[in-house]
């Protein structure tokens, strides 16, 4: 199976098996980056369908209709170049495999940040004023593996097929070398979670300030609790 079928199979199985379907459907529209006009017209139906099913005013939709709405969102996705097909590609190990990503995956609908927080056991500790987004999935990282093994390069793939994600830093020690690698990076994750501190290094705050990225610090008494916390919300 390719990586293209394979995605369009869990995207679709997602939607179908949802406790909430209508935010399944706008969880993966947004993923894309797709908005509902654009995945109106490449369905050919009106944007009011779209926004009826992402609404719940209309029931979830049948077979027929999720295939299509599959399917048209990997075609606008090719058409941009693959961008979500690559990441997915990346996600799977298939181009990275390196003990420094301790689990990444996505969340089966959209998560407040603040609900992260509280599934961490977290307090925010910069960019407050930031928390009012929504996060699509994470990345647990082993932070001195990910200095020690990670290039510039192999650091962009551990924001999986989104970077509307949370890093999440696991044995970090002060909490700045996260942040630095962040800061000359020109892709920036959704969110920042330390794991194994009390206290964040003041120049990595500033840096989560002027990016505007809010930050929290777990209170999970190891990281099997912190990653068995995030799994519950993942399919």
């Amino acid at each position: 199976m390719d990586t293209k079928e394979e995605l369009s199979r869990r995207i679709a199985g997602e939607i179908v098996l949802s406790a909430s379907p209508a935010a399944t459907i706008r969880k993966w529209r947004e993923v894309f980056g797709v908005s509902q006009r654009e995945l109106s017209e490449a369905m050919g139906v009106s944007t009011s369908v779209i926004s009826d099913y992402e609404s719940g005013r209309r029931r979830s939709p049948g077979a027929a209709l999720i295939r299509r709405m599959v399917e048209a969102l990997l075609s606008i996705d090719e058409a941009r170049g693959g961008k979500v097909i690559r990441a997915y590609e990346r996600m799977l190990g298939r181009e990275l495999r390196t003990e420094a990503i301790l689990d990444i995956r996505e969340f089966a609908e959209p998560m407040h940040a603040e609900e992260l927080v509280e599934i961490v056991k977290g307090r925010v500790v910069a960019s407050r004023s930031a928390m009012q987004k929504y996060l699509y999935g994470y990345t647990v990282i082993d932070s001195h593996r990910a200095i020690l093994e990670l290039s510039a390069h192999e650091f962009l793939k551990i924001y999986g097929l989104t970077t509307e994600r949370a890093l999440i830093f696991t044995g970090v020690s002060a909490g700045r070398s996260p942040f630095v690698a962040i800061r000359v990076s020109t892709i920036k994750p959704g969110m920042v979670v330390l794991h194994g501190l009390s206290e964040v290094d003041a120049l990595g705050i500033r840096i989560a300030e002027i990016e505007r990225i809010p930050v929290a610090v777990s209170g999970c008494a190891d990281r099997d609790e912190l990653i068995r916390n995030l799994r519950r919300k993942t399919r």
